[in-house]
């Protein structure tokens, strides 16, 4: 992949977010781009996908902290 979205435009978050905020994003993205509520649109589970990588990555203090450091090659 060439170029990778920034987590916190992905989840439209600013990057001094708290734990709540980040929460509250992601629930509200994850119920928007569901597989379950958009059956056959690949696009959607493909975003669906981004987002639960961005959260996953966001909500553990560490690895934001390399993201927020070092970005996608943290990884």
């Amino acid at each position: 992949m060439a170029t990778q979205i920034d987590y916190y435009e992905l989840l439209e978050v600013e990057r001094t977010a708290d734990d709540k905020t980040l929460k509250s994003a992601f629930r509200r993205l994850a119920m928007r781009y569901h597989p379950d509520r958009n059956p056959g649109d690949s696009e959607c589970e493909a975003k669906f996908k981004a987002i639960n990588e961005a959260y996953d990555c966001l909500k553990d203090p560490q690895k934001r902290a390399a993201y927020d450091r070092f970005g996608h090659d943290a990884f």
